[in-house]
């Protein structure tokens, strides 16, 4: 409620950055009033519905299409004037591939599009694709990442030498630092492939306006330019020929940042028929076409002095890209990112790490929330609880040796990351102190001498989250699609409220809150009367869009700077209304005060549209409309962080794992939100939870999925969650408008860690370990009995040592 005549900023209620308003967004979404894809309909639309590859890898033969469904059903060679997809990296040996919009000489993966088939509804467009005949030749399927690269492996690209996208090697003094090491140990892990599964699949609504010559793509996407220029691109269009827009988006956590071959077909073919075209994805096709992002392979080396200190790391990482490289992101962004954020928030002082991003016959490897993060994290912090098992040192003392502290930051890591701010130890000690690690440790005893069938573990994972990368981080790591400047409009309509227009996308996160909260701060306007525009490429700014926990800091910092500059201008006709000048005016509340006199925001809109004879002779002619770009102050990005801590019991029976506590500290810098803030990290760590213990799609020699479905395909509900409390720190950014940080993936990249970590806890005095996830149930009991027949008759498990 915005604040009467007369009431002072004390008394209204806290509406700017820090307050916790209820999410705007929320009441259309509760009640059922969101506008999605599917909830569009136009007069005269096509639904559209494809045939898709069964094969995982094979070539065309031949399509035959039913009598008389010319202008229905439509094969690859049909496609005239489009061109695929290429998303080349600017990194040296790259590989390059083209992924078509409808497979022409061969296939690639399951669930590639081969045909697309047209009718007034859906169940009739598949009915229609039930009768196309399509002819393959099956070909050796490359479904093993590990083998991807030998010799006698199938290619996928006939043009290449080897199944690799890219090769990738870092070497920062690692020799010098392993020598005089008193503990090495070497892991070997693995990370599966998962479905991203938002609430709402992927989905499009193309229109060719005749009028206009213009195509609007209707789109259930996070990045509408984006997808504008690879549409363009894809169709010949100029710019100015076609607009995107997207809607209410119901999730995407990187599943919806990429262009798809769906949506240049679909746009095609309305162009083609002039009638509107959409596609709505099932989850049949969101499961096996879909199953695209967290399939890495590492193997790593730990080395450390006989206090704790973590002298070097040594990794091989393998990562499953699938079988085209994705437009913008590539197909490098995993595996060029494994080497760069490895070592975490850790000193070090040696380092060396190779990758590979192979290329496979399952579906495109796409960014997935935390994108390299969790498994890197994964990786880092079991080889630390396995350096201090063999240390004889407690987990929490070795993180604790090797994070750097507040008094050195900005501290620069091995890999050149600009650590900006923060007390990584004191997060640490918190979650300990939280968790109450030393009465769990009395109870994990008193099991264990009880002879009980269920035992205790605790786990914790340290990480931080480089957020709102800049220029210089995207174009090192050689991603085709660079940000630049994020700009925002700010315009204060006639009746006194605002509108801001945005080039991001929200598919979750409340930035319709949250950025009128960041306007408030600077204009005074009560975000309940300030309108977000956003999504629609015609009406907002160019934007790479919503990825890499960006939005609170590029969006936010553009919308702060053009809410900044407004204000100038507001206060240079309300100082004349209220005779004073322009710097003493006071904006508040939807007020201007100045001298002991105010006047309402609405009251100085409506001097510059309706009553222009009372402006200032001397004012600016732009307005009260102001476009401005942002930057943080360096480039490299903001680091939030946080330390995961978390209880375990492990059935040893049933080798079921059942979470008892879970406790998160975490740094979001200031908090423009932390509502929001709690939401965003919640949603993570569900999804970090079903990372660590469920989420599978595991693929059969022929390259098959053989999770098509929900009851194959286990997502976490709420029985699998035990209560997680969160607690804040905020410890500002120098590099951002308020000292926020991006924390949208932070929650999804701490559970696998710290969850297995707790499960090797429990197990560790039965001489078992786990290095992969899930952590399912049959995975508990192989690596039990596995321990159980080294240790062999007659040693008991106290005496038995962890698996290499």
């Amino acid at each position: 409620m915005a604040a009467e005549a007369g009431e002072t900023a004390e008394q209204a209620p806290a509406r700017g950055v820090g307050a916790r308003l209820l999410r705007r967004e929320d009441e259309r979404y509760l009640r059922g009033r969101g506008r999605f894809i599917a909830d569009m309909r136009l007069t005269g639309m096509l639904e559209l519905a494809f045939v898709r590859s069964p094969l995982a890898h094979g070539r065309l033969v031949r399509i035959a299409k039913p009598e008389g469904s010319e202008e229905r059903v439509f094969a690859p060679d049909d496609l005239e004037g489009v061109s695929g997809i290429r998303a080349d990296s600017g990194l040296p040996g790259f590989r390059s591939s083209v992924q078509p919009i409808l497979a022409g000489d061969k296939v690639r993966h399951v669930g590639e599009p081969v045909v697309a088939c047209l009718a007034e509804t859906r169940a009739l467009a598949e009915d229609l694709a039930e009768t196309v005949e399509v002819e393959f030749e099956e070909l050796p399927a490359v479904h093993d990442m590990l083998r991807a690269r030998d010799r006698e492996a199938s290619l996928l690209h006939e043009h290449w030498d080897e199944n690799a996208f890219l090769e990738t090697a870092v070497d920062s003094g690692f020799e010098a630092a392993i020598d005089g090491a008193a503990a090495v140990v070497t892991r070997t892990y693995r990370t599966a492939r998962q479905c991203m599964a938002p609430l709402e699949g992927r989905g499009c609504l193309a229109v060719w306006d005749r009028q206009l010559e213009q195509l609007t793509l209707h789109s259930s996407t996070q990045m509408p330019h984006i997808v504008r220029t690879g549409l363009a691109g894809c169709l010949g269009l100029d710019h100015g020929q076609v607009r995107v827009v997207a809607p209410d988006v119901g999730g995407g956590f990187g599943y919806k940042g990429i262009l798809l071959a769906e949506e240049v077909c679909a746009a095609w073919l309305a162009i083609r028929l002039d009638r509107p075209v959409r596609w709505i994805e099932d989850r049949r096709e969101h499961l096996i076409a879909g199953a695209n992002c967290r399939e890495h392979h590492y193997e790593v080396t730990g080395y450390a002095a006989a206090d704790g200190e973590l002298l070097a790391v040594d990794c091989r990482a393998i990562v499953d890209s699938g079988a085209y490289s994705i437009y913008p992101f590539s197909a490098c962004l995993e595996a060029a990112q494994v080497a760069s954020i490895l070592p975490g928030p850790y000193r070090l002082r040696g380092y060396r790490c190779r990758t590979w991003s192979v290329c496979t016959n399952k579906p495109p490897i796409l960014p997935f929330r935390g994108v390299a993060r969790t498994g890197v994290c994964f990786a880092m912090e079991l080889t630390l609880d396995a350096l201090a098992r063999e240390l004889g040192i407690a987990p929490e003392e070795i993180r604790r040796r090797n994070l750097p502290g507040p008094t050195e930051m900005p501290f620069t890591n091995i890999t050149n990351k600009y650590f900006d701010s923060g007390d990584y130890p004191e997060a640490l000690r918190r979650a300990v102190e939280a968790l109450d690690l030393e009465g769990l440790r009395a109870r994990q005893r008193r099991l264990a001498e009880s002879g009980a069938r269920r035992r205790l573990g605790v786990g914790l994972a340290m990480f931080c989250e480089q957020g709102a990368h800049g220029t210089s981080v995207y174009h090192g790591w050689g991603i085709p699609m660079v940000p630049g400047f994020e700009q925002a409009t700010a315009r204060l309509t006639p009746d006194g409220g605002l509108e801001l227009r945005v080039g991001v996308q929200s598919h979750g996160q409340g930035m319709e809150t949250t950025l009128a909260q960041v306007a408030f701060e600077e204009l005074g306007v009560d975000p309940a009367r300030v309108k977000l525009v956003h999504g629609d490429t015609a009406l907002t700014p160019y934007s790479t869009g919503t990825w890499g926990s960006r939005c609170a800091v590029m969006a936010g910092g553009a919308v702060a700077a053009a809410s900044a500059a407004l204000a100038g201008r507001v206060r240079a006709i309300a100082g004349h209304l209220l005779q004073a000048a322009p710097e003493e005016v006071v904006l508040a509340d939807g007020w201007a005060r100045a001298g002991g006199g105010e006047i309402s925001l609405e009251e100085v809109a409506r001097t510059w549209y309706l009553k222009p004879q009372l402006l200032p002779p001397d004012v600016d002619p732009r307005g009260l409309e102001a476009t401005e770009g942002y930057k943080t102050v360096k480039d490299t990005g903001t680091f939030s962080y946080a330390c995961h801590a978390v209880a375990v019991e492990v059935d040893l029976d049933l080798g079921q794992v059942a979470l008892t506590d879970y406790v998160i500290v975490e740094d979001a810098g200031t908090m423009i939100n932390p509502l929001v803030v709690d939401g965003q990290v919640l949603g993570g760590a569900v999804q970090g939870i079903g990372t660590a213990l469920f989420e599978e799609m595991p693929f059969d020699s022929a390259g098959q999925p053989l999770a098509s479905t929900l009851a194959d395909y286990h997502l976490p509900v709420a029985a699998d969650l035990p209560a997680i409390r969160i607690l804040h720190m905020e410890t500002p950014s120098p590099l951002s408008r308020f000292g926020q940080k991006g924390i949208g993936e932070s929650g999804a990249i701490g559970p696998p860690a710290a969850i297995a970590n707790a499960v090797n806890d429990a197990l560790a005095p039965l001489g078992a370990e786990l290095a992969e996830i899930p952590l399912t149930p049959e995975r508990v009991l192989r690596a039990l009995a596995a321990a159980e027949a080294r240790r062999g008759p007659g040693r008991g498990p106290a005496g038995a040592r962890a698996a290499s």
